[in-house]
Parts: structure tokens; C-alpha cells; sequence
């Protein structure tokens, strides 16, 4: 194996899906930035608010699959693009809705429905490109610059999102959204291919550095050899179902961030509208840097220990650390306090976000796209059950349960990860990738 590859292809492409990430929650957080207008125009309670970020993430979750299945058939390339392109129509066709229309909250429920059926490709099909252009020894700095977009995205989200909301109405800030959707999966068909093989500018060096270090396969696993998805053999593994349900609790907290926490600093703790801006940008920036963080210490970790430690460990780690800070922000009585502690929650929470991916990335080979797939699924499912019920708990009982219940669920992913074999994988590994032309 060469000690450095002369050109550097792999992280310009790694560099465009940390872009498409923050391109897709900008088009997915706007709601909860712009929600209390949505609730006075459209005369909406919290609750129904709640069931437009469900609607968004039952697309997202159902679809899961079938964007990983096409990732694995298709290539990352296309599917991409197309999902950049679909979800950026229908940002734009949610402004379409008039309040003086009856029902109108089924309509803006179908639009965010459809954006989620679009943005369900770009996980799964992000991590059939790292499992063809990534060594596995990259996996983890790689997945964590790719889940930094989340972080930037969701940050740059309220300040951009209001300062569009005040000058020209939240309308206009969806439009924008999904302009930005549209110029980044353009420029990404342009740059992009899906394969190291097939791009011009990969050097002799950085293929076979790229070809040493991957573990995608050239023949499918399933016994007939006909290259389908051998659904079998990933049901059947144990190692699936413990990511799948760690990711399902990481997508239950996440989603409190994302949906509630903006309006929970307005409503509950009584920040303004530009103080409640800062520390949601606040939290979110401080995913952006954890998940690079994890995904760093993670490869160091894998190096010096083995993936077991360096996969699995951080990942428990970072769950439990999660619990606590979320645990103890909800008890702190200064607005601003709670604001910082909770943001080290959402930080901790990301520093595993690339464990996931890496592990899955590893342990799928050439069908990682449709392995992640599933096992984003249960992080989406989590989210939608968290957008309609922490408003539902927190009418009730308050709005620290809601935290309380979210840390159990983090450590029960760290649970999760206990039983997670990660050099256990579903198919033995190759150095080349299938063709995708």
C-alpha cells in the first residue's frame, strides 16, 4: 500500500456530500424555524405542527430502503442527484398551499411527506460512495465530515431561515431552500462519479490506495450470484438489528433538537426570537464539530485497538454521555444555561454518528447502501415518534420528561452497541467494486 496518494479526488467528493447533507436539513429543519408562522397562518396547534416533521419523517423512514436498494443498483451518482433534485421541488411546492383552503394541513402534510421520500436517498446512498471511494482505515474521518453537513445545515438554518422570515415571509425561505437544493445536486452529477475507476482526475496512486483499503465486493453474497440483495443473510444478523435499534434511540433524541428545541428556547424558556437563533445555531454548530471529532477519534481508536473499541466503544461512550447532559440541562433554571448544556447533549450525541455509518460501511460491503438503508429507517422512525410525542408529553406532564425520556433512549443505544460484532461482516471482502455504467 502506498504511503500517500497523489491527488486527493476522494475528499473533494467527500467534501460535495457534506454539502448535499447541509443542503438536505436546511430543507428539513426550515419547518421548525418558520413553525410559529405556519401555526398563526394556517391556525394550527403545536400538536398538528408536530405531525407535519412525522410526515416528513414516515417518507423518509419508508423510503429508507428502497434509496439504498437503488444506491446499490444504480451507483451514488444518479440517485443522488435525483434525490437533491425531487427534494428541492418539493420544498418549493410547499409554499403552494393557501390558508383560506379547507384542510389545508393535509396538503402541507403530503408535501413534507414527498420531501422525505426524496431525501431518503441521501444516507444510504452516501454510504454506498464511502464503501466504493474510502478505505475502510478513513471510514470513520470521512462519515463524520459527511454528518458535519447536518451540524452546518441545521446551524446556518434559524439565523437564515428568520432573517428571510422577517424581511420577506417564511415563504420566500423555502424558496430559497430549495434553490440551494437545486444548484447542489447539479454541480454534484457534474463532479461526481461513482466509482474511483471511472473518474478522470483519480490518479494511479489513489486508486490503488482506494483498491487496497475497500471492502466492496464483485459478486453479490446472495447464493445465486445474481447480484440481488440478499435480505436473508441481513435480517438474519444480529449486528443489523443492534445498530438498527441504536440508531433508532439516536434518531428519538436527535429529533428533539431538530424539531422542538428552537421553539422550546421561545416558548418555554423565554428567549427571544434572536437569542433563541443563536444557541439553536449554537447546538447544531456543536454537531458539526463532534461528528468529525467521533469520526477521527474513531479511526485512531480502530488503529491503535481495533474496531471494536474504536467503533463500538466511542459510540457507547458518546450515548451515555448524551443521557447525562440531557438529563441535567432539562433541571438547569437558567435559559441560558440549559441552552449551552444541551447543546454539549446534542454535541456528545454525534460524536457516534460516524459508528454507525463506518460499521455499516464495513460490515455490508457492496451492499451497504441497502444495509444502512434499513438501519436508517429505525433512526427515522425514532424521529417520527419523538416530533408528535414530545409535544403530547410535554402538554401533559412538562417539558423536562420529554428530555427524561429521551435520555433512556440514549442509553439504551449504548446498550445496543454492546452487542455489536463489528469485524463480523455479511460478506466476505473484495478490492473492486461493481461496474455501475
Amino acid at each position: 500500500m502506498p504511503e500517500a496518494a497523489s491527488t486527493r479526488v476522494r475528499w473533494f467528493l467527500v467534501f460535495g456530500l457534506f454539502v448535499l447533507s447541509a443542503v438536505a436539513y436546511v430543507d428539513r429543519i426550515n419547518i421548525g424555524i418558520a413553525g410559529d408562522s405556519i401555526v398563526a397562518e394556517f391556525h394550527l396547534t403545536y400538536v398538528q405542527l408536530g405531525w407535519l416533521s412525522t410526515a416528513f419523517l414516515l417518507g423518509y423512514a419508508a423510503c429508507q430502503t428502497l434509496g439504498g436498494w437503488l444506491a446499490d443498483s444504480l451507483g451514488p451518482r444518479r440517485v443522488l442527484t435525483a434525490g437533491v433534485l425531487w427534494w428541492g421541488i418539493f420544498t418549493a411546492l410547499t409554499t403552494a398551499v393557501s390558508a383560506k383552503i379547507a384542510f389545508a394541513i393535509f396538503y402541507l402534510a403530503a408535501m413534507r411527506f414527498l420531501l422525505g421520500v426524496g431525501e431518503a436517498v441521501m444516507f444510504p446512498a452516501s454510504n454506498q460512495f464511502v464503501s466504493r471511494w474510502i478505505p475502510t482505515q478513513e471510514r470513520g474521518i470521512a462519515n463524520g465530515v459527511i454528518f458535519a453537513g447536518v451540524g452546518v445545515g441545521a446551524g446556518v438554518t434559524p439565523g437564515l431561515i428568520s432573517y428571510i422570515m422577517v424581511h420577506y415571509g417564511w415563504r420566500w425561505s423555502f424558496w430559497a431552500s430549495a434553490l440551494l437544493g437545486l444548484i447542489a445536486g447539479t454541480a454534484w452529477y457534474f463532479f461526481a462519479r461513482d466509482t474511483p475507476e471511472q473518474h478522470a482526475s483519480v490518479s494511479a496512486a489513489e486508486l490503488e490506495y482506494i483498491q487496497a483499503g475497500r471492502t466492496v465486493k464483485t459478486s453479490a453474497t446472495s447464493k445465486s450470484g445474481d447480484g440481488r440483495i440478499p435480505w436473508g443473510t441481513i435480517l438474519a444478523s444480529k449486528e443489523v438489528w443492534a445498530v438498527t435499534l441504536g440508531y433508532f434511540s439516536f434518531g428519538y433524541v436527535a429529533w428533539i433538537f431538530f424539531a422542538w428545541f428552537f421553539i422550546y428556547l421561545r416558548n418555554v424558556r423565554g428567549l427571544d426570537l434572536k437569542a433563541s437563533a443563536s444557541y439553536t445555531t449554537l447546538l447544531f454548530l456543536t454537531m458539526a464539530a463532534c461528528s468529525p471529532l467521533g469520526g477521527a477519534i474513531s479511526d485512531k481508536l480502530t488503529k491503535m485497538y481495533g474496531k471494536r473499541i474504536g467503533r463500538c466503544g466511542i459510540a457507547v461512550f458518546a450515548l451515555s454521555l448524551t443521557a447525562i447532559f440531557l438529563a441535567f440541562g432539562s433541571q438547569v433554571r437558567s435559559a441560558r444555561l440549559a441552552s449551552i448544556v444541551l447543546a454539549g447533549g446534542a454535541g456528545a450525541l454525534y460524536l457516534s454518528q460516524s459508528s454507525f455509518w463506518s460499521v455499516t460501511a464495513d460490515i455490508g460491503s457492496r451492499f451497504s447502501g441497502s444495509v444502512s438503508g434499513f438501519m436508517n429507517m429505525g433512526n427515522q422512525i425514532g424521529g417520527a415518534l419523538t416530533a408528535s410525542l414530545t409535544p403530547a408529553i410535554a402538554s401533559r406532564l412538562g417539558w423536562t420528561v420529554p428530555f427524561y425520556v429521551a435520555a433512556g433512549l440514549a442509553v439504551l443505544g449504548a446498550v445496543a452497541w454492546l452487542f455489536v460484532d463489528p469485524e463480523r461482516t455479511l460478506s466476505p471482502a473484495s478490492s473492486s467494486p461493481p461496474s455501475t455504467e
